[in-house]
């Protein structure tokens, strides 16, 4: 089998794998007209989308982690919002670590190389992250509407105690279980194989199991992503918000016969849903173009006739635009919120300023080894020099407590001798005439 798309249509560039199309019908015979036909190597997205997809990469491991770091290392970070700000970054981490890595083999590979397990696993995880996020969204709607409007209510906990902590942690468990429920569609895909014709196939992770749940099962799973996804939770979140606009409307009529400190506490509150508002924003930009496709490839009778260079565009839009919403969100966050910023700018600082002091360390480490090296050099040249130069040699002859230096007999004139003895030191210089033959005490000291 050769792993190759033939086609500059439908058939073949929806092989995102995950965002595939319906190729139910693809066999064709062999005397069709064939289209033409644009190689890998010869398409733009090719290198664009890879490239993408390492920045989105970069940026949301980076993003995530010093955001999840901050709410689990300090404790003035966690409370109510936070929670749900750590479920949110969870979300993007999964999506991050496990989908982004084998999606860019999309553009650069014909077909899925990874196997049926991690097929379906990359499936999973992609639609449980996806519902992590909006599911989170919602929640947090809800509890700054409440923390806004009605603080005292008993579904919204106000504080940091163990109470506001457990519910919280319900909520958020809560929302996991859902996202992963909604995912279980998703386990159905499996690989499948497409054949151009005779000659030409390519294998793909396909999300929808025609062969067992009928060719409409991919239309109702589209739609129902489309509500579940989508349009309810967006519409609960804006319902949430324009109350609370209402409220805070109304609130600042009577802001004069309110105390200072519940003025102070209404500014950070409002903050704080400038802060989920970005989030639902990113979210909804994000996905948009992504449902629009689908909705349009499934239930348009004449998509693959209709499919063109715009729709082309479109769709590979949609598909980096669903993923990049896993690094905005913390770049959202670093916007709106003074407190994150502080945090991130201390621990990219930190990471840089211990990067910088490896280098200064290792630049002095071999500078260092190379002045001693030329301070080794230069010792053993000086030493050398000397040596040469030098026209007398001067003996150390220890013997029961004795030092006598002596000097060689022939160019000798005068010995100096060193004699210690248990009750002082005996010093004598004596001249001595050059001699060739040495002396009857020479030949006692050396």
């Amino acid at each position: 089998m050769l792993m190759m798309t033939t086609r500059l249509t439908p058939l073949a560039l929806i092989t995102n794998y995950t965002e595939n199309s319906d190729f139910g019908n693809i066999t064709k015979d062999v005397n069709d007209e064939e289209e033409e036909y644009t190689p890998y190597s010869n398409r733009p997205e090719t290198y664009i989308v890879p490239i993408l997809f390492l920045l989105i990469f970069i940026i949301g491991l980076t993003g995530n982690g010093v955001l999840v770091l901050t709410i689990l290392r300090h404790t003035n970070m966690r409370n109510v919002p936070n929670t749900y700000v750590l479920s949110l970054a969870l979300g993007d981490l999964l999506v991050i670590i496990i989908c982004i890595p084998f999606t860019i083999t999309v553009y650069i590979l014909d077909s899925w190389p990874f196997g049926l397990l991690l097929c379906k696993f990359s499936e999973c995880a992609k639609d449980i992250s996806i519902g992590v996020s909006v599911f989170t969204l919602t929640a947090l709607s809800a509890d700054r509407f409440f923390a806004i409007v009605d603080p005292m209510r008993k579904l919204h906990v106000t504080g940091t105690g163990r109470r506001a902590t457990r519910f919280t942690a319900t909520i958020a468990v809560m929302i996991w279980v859902l996202a992963v429920i909604c995912a279980i569609p998703a386990s159905f895909s499996y690989i499948k194989e497409f054949k151009v014709n005779s000659n030409i196939s390519f294998c793909a992770c396909y999300p929808f199991p025609v062969e067992e749940f009928g060719m409409s099962y991919p239309k109702v799973i589209v739609i129902c992503r489309f509500f579940v996804y989508y349009i309810i939770p967006l519409c609960i979140i804006a319902v949430f918000y324009m109350l609370m606009a209402r409220h805070l409307m109304r609130s600042t009529r009577n802001i004069l016969g309110e105390m200072q400190g519940q003025v102070k506490q209404i500014q950070a509150r409002k903050k704080v849903a400038k802060m989920v508002m970005a989030f639902v924003i990113v979210f909804a930009v994000c996905f948009f173009p992504q449902h629009v496709f689908m909705i349009w490839f499934y239930h348009n009778p004449t998509a693959e006739k209709d499919y063109n260079a715009f729709w082309h565009f479109f769709r590979i839009l949609g598909f980096c635009l669903a993923y990049m919403n896993s690094c905005i969100n913390p770049i959202a966050l670093y916007c709106v919120s003074g407190t994150f910023r502080k945090y991130f700018d201390r621990y990219l600082c930190y990471a840089t300023k211990r990067m910088r002091k490896r280098h200064r360390r290792s630049s002095d480490l071999s500078s260092r080894g190379r002045g001693q090296s030329f301070s080794l050099v230069s010792s053993r040249k000086y030493l050398g020099d000397s040596r040469r130069e030098q026209r007398s040699v001067i003996r150390l002859s220890t013997m029961a407590g004795d030092i006598r230096p002596t000097t060689p007999i022939k160019e000798q004139e005068t010995t100096i001798t060193l004699s210690t003895y248990p009750n002082g030191v005996n010093e004598s210089l004596k001249n001595q005439r050059t001699s060739t033959e040495p002396t009857a005490r020479d030949r006692l000291v050396t």
